[in-house]
This record gives structure tokens, C-alpha cells and sequence, in this order.
């Protein structure tokens, strides 16, 4: 059973509100995202440096934010969401212990483009933290429709199941029949193709032997069947 993933732009309406996420803050997540994102003033993992600079506490850096507010929209629009811009500005910190929620609303389309503009709004218990906007552009259609397709693309092929991945995956690009017949018009024995579903080496066993013969050079010289000729002149 294929299951649909995310949203598609005309799934979409101006006015949809986005479930809000709320995210707990906590001094661990404020410190660990701040040296994730490279930020490495004191502000956001000394809470003694933070007070001497006129703050109560450590607290929660831009970039953390940002990708909070990305997170929140793309979980909502799904895997094949692609954001186009992302506008914010902050307000009063997220300290930690308090807790931070965000809610959305879609706020304009542009119907030739695909993109999709959402209002979010991230507040904790002193008031609004973030405020801003983010573009997303949104495919015609859910992700993982049209699994189906490719299944009806490997059978005109002719392809097996297992060729092909099963349901809902993309082909392969070489198939085992196709291989199969390549080494048969060639008379390639199947242990030279490397089996069904395997590609064929690039050197075969029965050509590297007939060279052999046509020099004259002896089965070890050559390495035995299926091993590649030694260079002219053999060990010195």
C-alpha cells in the first residue's frame, strides 16, 4: 500500500492554520544548538558571562531559531517542500525552563510559481520571541504518488519483480534479463557474467584463454582460465 506523504500546492488554502509545536527549552538544548551552529558567544553557554552583560540567563541564539521556524514549516508541507526564503525577526529571548510554541498561518500563494507564503509566530511566557515569514515552493502532487508508474514502466519493459525493486522503487538501471541475453549472444559461460543479475566482467574467461592460444603462451602464463593474461614476457 503506497502512502502519501506531505502537501501539494493546491491542497493548500490562504487562511490554513498550521498545527502549532510547542518546544520545550531547556539550558542543555539552548547550549548544544548555539555550538552546533558554530556560535560561540558566551552569551549562549556561560550564564555568569550572560548576567555580567545584562542578561538573566543564557539564551537561545538567531540561528537556532531559524532553523526551529524551518522545521516547523517543512514538517507541516512535507519531504518535497522546498524552502525559498525565510524572513524573521526576534523579540523578547527564550530563556531556559520556559517553553516556546509556535503556530502558523498560510498567508498568499503564487499559483505560477508553486510557492506558498506561511506566517509563523513563535511566543513564550514574556511575550512574542519571533515573528516572520517563510516561502515554500510545493510540488503538483503528494510525495510517493505515482509509485504505481514505475511499476507499469518496468512491466511494458518486460522486467521482473526483482529487477525492477518492487513496488514503489525506482528500476534499475541495468536489468538481469537484459544481462543474461548479452552474455548469451556472446557465448559467455554464466559463471563469466557473474550469475543472473549480476553485470558481466569486463574481461571473459573464454576470450583472455583464446588469446593465450593465438600467442602460444602456456595456461600459466596466462593464469589459468578466467584470470588475466600476465604482460608480454611473463616474470624476468
Amino acid at each position: 500500500m503506497t502512502t502519501l506523504t506531505g502537501r501539494a500546492y493546491h491542497d493548500v488554502s490562504v487562511g490554513e492554520e498550521l498545527p502549532e509545536l510547542v518546544v520545550p527549552l531547556t539550558r542543555t538544548m539552548i547550549v548544544a544548538t548555539a555550538i552546533a551552529s558554530r556560535d560561540y558567544q558566551d552569551v549562549h553557554h556561560d550564564p555568569e558571562l550572560a548576567v555580567r552583560r545584562g542578561s538573566k540567563d543564557v539564551f537561545m541564539n538567531i540561528l537556532t531559531t531559524n532553523g526551529l521556524v524551518d522545521r516547523y514549516v517543512t514538517s507541516w508541507a512535507g519531504p518535497a517542500a522546498r524552502v525559498k526564503a525565510i524572513k524573521i525577526r526576534l523579540g523578547v529571548p527564550n530563556y531556559p525552563g520556559d517553553t516556546m510554541t509556535l503556530t502558523g498561518t498560510v498567508s498568499a500563494k503564487d499559483d505560477a510559481a508553486r510557492r506558498v507564503e506561511i506566517s509563523v509566530r513563535g511566543v513564550n511566557s514574556l511575550g512574542p520571541h519571533v515573528t516572520g515569514t517563510v516561502v515554500i515552493e510545493l510540488p503538483e502532487v503528494r510525495a510517493l504518488e505515482g509509485a504505481d508508474d514505475r511499476s507499469g514502466a518496468c512491466a511494458e519493459r518486460g522486467s521482473s519483480a526483482s529487477s525492477c525493486g518492487g513496488p514503489g522503487v525506482a528500476p534499475r538501471r541495468g536489468r538481469s534479463d537484459d544481462r543474461s541475453g548479452a552474455c548469451a549472444e556472446r557465448g559467455s559461460s554464466a559463471s563469466s557474467c557473474g550469475g543472473p543479475g549480476v553485470a558481466p566482467r569486463r574481461g571473459r574467461s573464454d576470450d583472455r584463454s583464446g588469446a593465450c592460444a593465438e600467442r602460444g603462451s602456456s595456461a600459466s602464463s596466462c593464469g589459468g582460465p578466467g584470470v588475466a593474461p600476465r604482460r608480454e614476457g611473463g616474470r624476468r
